[in-house]
């Protein structure tokens, strides 16, 4: 692609000067240093998995807690936490949180091969954090959504240098840790990858079947946790969910049509995520739309859904904002960020109980640019900027990644 210096690609992937990381610095200690003093236990969403971990170091039962939503391999991995004392997890988790959300958008501009020190890797970092509110919000939650955060970027990044098996334990290690994954496995599959897929499904079993034996209800995720997910019925979780299997009847539609909805709407994501695999095209783009695609399809459905989980695919997303004709280029994924901003009040919406409206309008809004990607859109080549810093400018790359197609 030949560009000039109107073209805003060659702009961003050039390297940032010094006071833009300063910023960034100060935006991202900012939000911990606030979350540090305001939760004492490192984040309420956290709590509940080291809660559970204290309930079996003290030979009780982590799922006696209907909101531990985790695997049993979760209650080993939160041992660690359970053991420190309260002063430093104040600290430490978000500190950790963060460093992990840092560690995700590097792993998503690699992918798009975009340079660490570059204007987009510092001025996206310091919008997602001064300017989208679910990036506060998982901070000061603690929530282990950072996790997939963190693993979905780092498997395609593996994948697109031809390492499906490493991808595959990246995403299995993460689904041992919180099942949000889950719907990559189809990814693998759209691929034929299934050495990898067994691998991605292998990992999980194993560590939670592992875990489950160490547990006083070993069956308990499956008999208490799993029902509990699949009725929904949790009053106090359905105020802040995002999907439109919980959206929509509390704006009247009747349960069982809602559901079929989101059903209906999940269904036609995942054949448009398949599609946009089938087209192919440039592989960074091909990798990070499809994945995109599956998980915003499943968090339409799923029970939970949260403004949080946004996190897992808005990176990846937009680090392929160099490459023409990418999905961060489309007006209507900029436009669905908007009710995200940080300090802005919609009418009707002003009370933090009726803030999943506007994120079911995020997300919605997300998966239809997503989708209409897949079917319609045209991926365009890197940018010759980012190519040029990806081969180190000597014509030829750096490390030279296996063709995974």
């Amino acid at each position: 692609m030949q560009m000039g210096k109107s073209d805003i690609s060659g702009w961003m992937v050039r390297p940032a000067g010094r006071y833009p990381w300063v910023a960034l610095a100060a935006v991202l200690g900012a939000l911990a240093a606030h979350t540090a003093r305001a939760a004492p236990d490192g984040g309420m969403d956290n709590a509940i998995v080291v809660r559970a971990a204290r309930t079996w170091l003290a030979g009780g039962d982590p799922y006696d807690d209907p909101h531990f939503l985790y695997l049993p391999s979760a209650v080993l991995a939160a041992v660690p936490q359970a053991v420190l004392p309260p002063a430093v997890l104040r600290v430490l988790v978000p500190a950790a949180v963060t460093g992990l959300l840092v560690l995700g958008w590097a792993c998503a501009l690699r992918l798009h091969r975009v340079a660490l020190g570059s204007r987009l890797a510092v001025l996206g970092l310091t919008g997602l954090a001064a300017g989208f509110a679910p990036f506060g919000h998982l901070v000061r939650l603690g929530n282990w959504t950072v996790t997939a955060a963190v693993a979905l970027p780092l498997c395609l990044l593996l994948a697109g240098r031809g390492r499906w098996t490493a991808a595959g334990a990246v995403v299995g290690a993460a689904i041992a840790l919180k099942p949000l994954l889950a719907p990559l496995a189809l990814l693998f599959l759209f691929a034929g990858r299934r050495r990898a897929l067994g691998v991605l499904v292998l990992v999980p079993a194993l560590a939670s079947a592992g875990a489950a034996l160490l547990m006083p209800d070993p069956a308990g995720f499956f008999t208490r946790t799993l029902p509990f997910l699949l009725r929904g019925d949790d009053g106090f979780v359905r105020l802040y969910e995002a999907s439109l299997a919980a959206v929509l009847p509390r704006a009247g539609v009747p349960r069982p049509l809602a559901e079929g909805a989101a059903l209906l709407a999940a269904a036609l994501g995942a054949a448009c995520a398949y599609r946009r695999w089938r087209r192919a095209g440039p592989g960074p783009l091909r990798l990070a739309e499809t994945a995109a695609g599956l998980m915003l399809s499943a968090f339409l459905v799923s029970r939970p859904s949260y403004d949080h989980y946004l996190l897992v695919v808005l990176p990846v997303l937009l680090a392929g904002l160099p490459y023409a004709g990418s999905v961060a280029r489309r007006p209507w994924f900029w436009l669905a960020l908007v009710p995200q901003l940080p300090g802005l009040t919609w009418p009707y919406l002003e009370t933090g109980r009726r803030r999943a409206f506007k994120d079911a309008v995020t997300l919605c809004a997300l998966a239809w640019t997503v989708a209409h990607q897949a079917v319609r859109g045209r991926g365009g080549p890197e940018p010759e900027a980012a190519r040029a810093a990806y081969t180190g400018g000597a014509g030829r790359p750096v490390r030279a990644p296996t063709a995974p197609f």
